[in-house]
């Protein structure tokens, strides 16, 4: 139990001394960016598969 305690000290400490965080208004910028593009990102893949689902219903009427 000591070692894990150890661990999840020196990974805080490393964190606290040896990390270089991010201002908060580019930490606000980089969250509006990755918002915009999951929902771009969302928003194509419902589109190609919409696209492919009515390509294989069309081609499955087509063979009945």
């Amino acid at each position: 139990m000591s070692k894990i305690f150890t661990y999840f000290s020196e990974a805080f400490e490393e964190l606290k001394s040896n990390v270089t965080w991010p201002e908060w208004a580019e930490v606000q910028k980089y969250t509006i960016v990755v918002a915009v593009f999951s929902v771009v990102f969302a928003l194509a893949t419902w589109g190609v598969d919409e696209l492919f689902a009515k390509a294989i219903a069309g081609f499955f009427s087509w063979i009945k």
